[in-house]
């Protein structure tokens, strides 16, 4: 079985989830990792505090705008 080729990451048209999950390895540091070897090259532990840091971030920013939203309704 042929591997599969890896795909390069395009640092200038990166999507906001794939910018925040680059930020991410920069903070836990794995970017350096990444960017020369993929995210294929991370272990699971690596891979899985990534997903489990990106899916806090995103509870909270939906918890701020829903909070936001409502403190705009209530005036």
């Amino acid at each position: 079985m042929k591997p599969k080729k890896e795909k390069k990451i395009d640092l200038e048209n990166l999507t906001p989830e794939e910018s925040l999950k680059l930020e991410i390895a920069a903070e836990i540091g794995v970017y350096d990792k990444v960017l020369e070897s993929g995210w294929r090259s991370l272990t699971a532990k690596e891979s899985g505090r990534i997903g489990g840091m990106m899916t806090r971030r995103k509870k909270a920013a939906e918890k701020a705008a829903s909070a936001a939203k409502a403190a705009d309704g209530s005036e």
